[in-house]
């Protein structure tokens, strides 16, 4: 008789997984074995089952005819779906910020923003790192968990290191991120939340076409299947 595997095992595996696809350790496009992601993990194949149907519910995997389960490779159209809504989301996020921000906060935006600076991004995904975190301390500082937990739902819909890839391959993306943030920054020391709101959406978006266009330009040389 199949031992069922417990909740926290599976999400445990699932965690796993996904931190491994995220860091573009498994590529997208790349077949997900049962047999060897339970080897690697230390589990059974039944945890690694279920990890992969979590994560194929949330859009991270996808099961292809012949091949089993890939990592996903989103279509362009769904990028840009998929930040159209991150947009109004981060945007909020934004405009509860400014009137919860401290000039310690403000610091501490700088100091990430600092590391995304043209000339100072390396390849080795710290770019990633100083731009999430960018983001995710306006979530903590906008005070709403609720908002904060569906925005790295929907980010962690799409491998982490390829938005790294985007910033790494295109100076000038590298340079209107960096500048883009600077008056995020300047909005939020403001005190102005429209402003801050529309600055925030409008970077959002930026971002969302230049991942489109990166999965545009190499959907085509993934192998599918």
């Amino acid at each position: 008789m199949e031992v069922l595997p417990t909740n926290a095992l599976v999400d445990d595996t699932a965690a796993a997984i996904r931190a491994r696809i995220m860091s573009g350790d498994i590529p997208i496009g790349a077949q997900l074995r049962q047999a060897e992601l339970a080897k690697a993990l230390g589990v059974s194949r039944t945890p690694v089952r279920e990890a992969l149907r979590q994560l194929q519910t949330g859009g991270l995997i996808e099961v292809v005819p012949h091949r089993g389960a890939v990592v996903r490779v989103p279509a362009p159209w769904d990028v840009r779906e998929t930040y159209e809504v991150r947009a109004e989301l981060e945007g909020l996020a934004c405009e509860r910020a400014v009137s919860r921000i401290t000039r310690d906060g403000l610091d501490d935006l700088r100091k990430a923003n600092e590391a995304l600076r043209p000339g100072a991004i390396r390849p080795d995904g710290s770019s990633t790192v100083a731009n999430d975190s960018f983001h995710t301390l306006i979530h903590g500082i906008a005070g709403n968990e609720r908002l904060a937990r569906v925005i790295k739902e929907i980010n962690e819909a799409f491998p982490r290191n390829v938005s790294a890839l985007v910033l790494q391959d295109n100076p000038r993306h590298r340079e209107d991120n960096f500048t883009e943030h600077e008056r995020i920054i300047a909005a939020l020391a403001a005190d102005d939340a429209e402003l801050a709101r529309r600055e925030m959406q409008a970077h959002v978006i930026s971002a969302g076409e230049q991942l489109a266009r990166w999965y545009e330009r190499r959907s085509a040389t993934v192998f599918r299947g």
